[in-house]
């Protein structure tokens, strides 16, 4: 029978219960709205729906649902398992794979796939009464082949667990290293192009892993006695899946690492892009640039901007960075801040929202990190700057005159 909600367990459910609405919102919001879904943005909804199951057994077992924890357990075990994994290939989707393969990545989910089916074995082997009894009194004492191949299985699963938190955290700073340079050849905009969040993204996972070994370390009987001390846990595990799923929301793949233009079979730069070829390209860059401003498309790419001109992105790339050292983003940024300094001389008034919506960033966000970043100025005092300078540009015509 199912116990009822008392008052001595409403401190603990409203602890627990708290990761588990976080979870359920974002397996809701990233395996919906498919004209936003990306592979990565999709991938990172099975991996919010391994960390609600999750939560959903922890509910389950510290609200002393014996009877629903007990059928659940062994999912959880898988849940448990998987998340990790699961986060690896997820950070391989927005750096070097184009979408998930069952049979490129089964190797990464092998192992917690093993340990699900030896931990299953233990719990089919093991009579109902006496497995139930382990499960929420782990210290018991039995001669049962069932119970200590569970313990044993259990050992097994907590060392995979560590394994994989330090592996996969290891792995995903080095994909992120490795190719976090590409976003910026390829994305125009200042958000998609840069690193922080994806960073971020990364050390909340890292903070999380770290919240689950301590919680692994102290065990489940320490939180049941000491219901309190569940408030911390559960509170960094609500706000850190938060983040996790509001970061990967917004997260665009940092190498888009395929073409979809058929000129990608031509030879690889260094041996066809020659100087008559180069400037070429470059000639036609500058016309859509200068003449069709093509910048002012908030969401304009470099493979946009090859498709047009009818060859592949790394010839727009090499091109770009031979000729202007600069790479993609800061290149079509530093047209769209001539086009905003051009406005504000005029000395028209317009809101900052018109503004970056009439220049191409789409946002005054990424507009005001553009300026940053080029200037080493906040918007207000770059602003400032060209309104005081065209003022005097302007009187000392008048002086000449």
């Amino acid at each position: 029978m199912i116990k009822p909600f008392s008052n001595e367990f409403m401190i603990l459910t409203l602890f627990v219960i708290s990761p588990l609405y976080v979870t359920l919102f974002w397996v809701i919001v990233l395996n919906t709205d498919v004209d936003k879904n990306t592979y990565p943005r999709g991938f990172l909804g099975k991996f919010m729906i391994f960390a609600f199951i999750v939560y959903l057994s922890h509910f389950l077992y510290f609200d002393s649902q014996k009877v629903l924890y007990t059928w659940t357990d062994a999912v959880y075990q898988f849940a448990s398992l998987m998340i990790f994994p699961i986060c690896y290939i997820y950070f391989r989707l927005l750096t070097i794979d184009e979408k998930f393969s069952l049979r490129k990545h089964v190797r990464y989910l092998l192992p917690s796939v093993v340990l699900y089916l030896l931990y299953l074995f233990g719990v089919l082997i093991t009579p109902l009464a006496e497995y139930q009894s382990w499960l929420f009194q782990k210290d018991i004492h039995s001669e049962s082949f069932g119970i200590g191949w569970l313990n044993v299985i259990s050992v097994l699963i907590k060392v995979v667990f560590v394994i994989q938190v330090v592996l996969v955290l290891v792995a995903n700073t080095i994909l992120i290293r490795k190719y976090a340079y590409k976003a910026a050849q390829y994305y125009s905009d200042v958000h998609d192009s840069g690193t922080f969040s994806i960073q971020l993204l990364n050390a909340s996972m890292l903070f999380s892993a770290l919240t689950s070994i301590v919680i692994a370390v102290l065990g489940r009987d320490y939180f049941v006695a000491h219901k309190l001390a569940l408030g911390f846990p559960s509170v960094i595990f609500s706000v850190l899946l938060f983040t996790i799923g509001w970061l990967g929301n917004r997260q665009k793949p940092v190498n888009p690492a395929y073409e979809e233009f058929p000129f990608q079979t031509e030879a690889p730069v260094e041996q066809s892009l020659n100087s008559r070829r180069e400037k070429n390209i470059l000639e036609k860059i500058l016309v859509l640039f200068e003449k069709d401003k093509i910048y002012l498309r908030s969401c304009i790419t470099i493979q946009d901007v090859a498709n047009i001109i009818g060859t592949n992105r790394t010839y727009i790339s090499s091109a770009i960075n031979e000729h202007y050292q600069q790479n993609f983003c800061t290149f079509v940024n530093q047209y769209r801040l001539d086009e905003i300094e051009e406005i504000l001389k005029s000395g028209n008034e317009i809101t900052l929202h018109q503004l970056a919506d009439q220049t191409g960033f789409g946002s005054v966000d990424s507009m005001k990190r553009a300026v940053k970043m080029k200037t080493n100025l906040s918007f207000r005092e770059w602003k400032e700057q060209i309104i005081r300078n065209s003022r005097q540009s302007e009187n000392r015509a008048q002086i000449t005159v």
